[in-house]
C-alpha cells in the first residue's frame, strides 16, 4: 500500500524571533531597535504575517495527507521523501535554499510579504494553497522545470544549487587554480582570482547579473528553464604565471568546467550557504555543469 502524500512546510526563523532570542523580551528588543533609530512595529508585523500564512497553509492541507514542518537551518538534516509536496512559506531565497535537498518533488512557493519580495519563486499567496495542493501531484500539473547547477569533486563530494556555485576562498581572497573545459584538459589555464561563479537562469537575476552588467559582457544570460549555464571568473590577475584568457562562457547540457586546486584550501558554495560547502584541498579537482535534476516549481 502506497503512503499518503506528505505536505512539508519549509519556513525560516523571522527577524522578530531572532531579536527575542537575543534580547529576551519584546520590550528589550524594542528598546534595542529604538537606540538605533528603528522601530519594532514593522518587524513584528512581518513576523505575524508569516505565522498567519503558515497557519493558513497548514489548514489547507487535505485531511488525508500527512504533514511536517522544517526550519531552514534544519534542511540539511531533513529527509525528503518521493511522495512529498514541498510548500516554501517565505522569501524567494528560501526556495533556493530548499532546492538543493530535493530530487524532483513539486514545490509551491508562498509569498508571505507581497510587494517586499520580488515573487520570482514564491509566486502564490497563502489563500491559493487549498486550490494548488490537490493538483500538485498530478502528472498534468503546470510546473516550470528550473535548471540547476552541480559541482562534483574527484572524491565524490557533490553540491547542487538553484542560483549559482562559487568556487574560491571563503574569505574571497586570491585563489589559485587551473581552469578549463572538462572535456579538454590541455586547454586549462593557471589563474589567480577572487573565485569562479557558475550559475543558472534563475541565478541570472542576482549575483551573476551584477558581474555580467559590471563588465558589459556579450554573453547572453539564460532564462530560468534554459538548458545552459553561464560562468565568470572574478577579477582574474594577469602575471607571468597566471592568465586571463578564460574568464567567461556558456555551458550546455553535456559541457562542464574543470577546476584543479592550487591553493591550500578552497570551497565550493551553493547559493551562498557556507554551512554546506565542499572542502577542496591542493591538487583536488571539481567539475561544474548542469545537474540532471531540476526544480519543479508550480505556476
Amino acid at each position: 500500500m502506497s503512503l499518503a502524500p506528505r505536505a512539508v512546510l519549509v519556513h525560516r526563523t523571522s527577524e522578530y524571533e531572532e531579536l527575542l532570542a537575543r534580547h529576551g523580551t519584546h520590550g528589550q528588543a524594542e528598546f534595542f531597535l529604538a537606540s538605533r533609530g528603528r522601530g519594532i512595529e514593522d518587524v513584528a508585523r512581518r513576523h505575524h504575517r508569516t505565522r498567519q500564512a503558515l497557519a493558513d497553509v497548514a489548514a489547507a492541507v487535505p485531511l488525508s495527507w500527512r504533514q511536517s514542518r522544517v526550519e531552514r537551518t534544519d534542511l540539511d538534516r531533513f529527509l525528503f521523501a518521493p511522495e512529498d509536496v514541498v510548500i516554501v512559506v517565505g522569501q524567494d531565497g528560501l526556495v533556493a535554499n530548499t532546492a538543493k535537498y530535493l530530487s524532483g518533488q513539486p514545490v509551491v512557493g508562498i509569498d508571505t510579504d507581497p510587494g517586499r519580495n520580488p515573487g520570482v519563486l514564491v509566486r502564490h499567496r497563502a489563500e491559493d494553497a487549498r486550490r494548488l495542493l490537490p493538483s500538485a501531484l498530478s502528472p498534468t500539473a503546470s510546473v516550470d522545470e528550473l535548471t540547476m547547477v552541480e559541482a562534483v569533486a574527484d572524491d565524490t563530494q557533490r553540491l547542487l544549487a538553484l542560483n549559482e556555485i562559487y568556487v574560491g576562498r571563503s574569505s574571497h581572497q586570491t585563489a589559485r587554480y587551473r581552469l578549463g573545459p572538462d572535456a579538454e584538459p590541455a586547454r586549462a589555464e593557471a589563474q589567480a582570482s577572487s573565485g569562479v561563479l557558475v550559475g543558472t537562469g534563475t541565478g541570472a537575476t542576482g549575483w551573476l547579473r551584477s558581474l555580467w552588467q559590471e563588465r558589459g559582457s556579450a554573453v547572453a544570460l539564460p532564462g530560468p528553464a534554459d538548458p545552459r549555464l553561464v560562468w565568470f571568473v572574478r577579477e582574474a590577475w594577469p602575471s607571468p604565471a597566471t592568465g586571463t584568457s578564460l574568464v567567461a562562457g556558456v555551458l550546455g547540457r553535456s559541457e562542464g568546467l574543470r577546476l584543479v586546486v592550487e591553493s591550500d584550501r578552497l570551497v565550493a558554495l551553493g547559493d551562498g550557504i557556507e554551512s554546506d560547502a565542499l572542502e577542496l584541498t591542493w591538487g583536488q579537482s571539481v567539475s561544474i555543469g548542469m545537474a540532471d535534476t531540476s526544480l519543479r516549481l508550480l505556476h
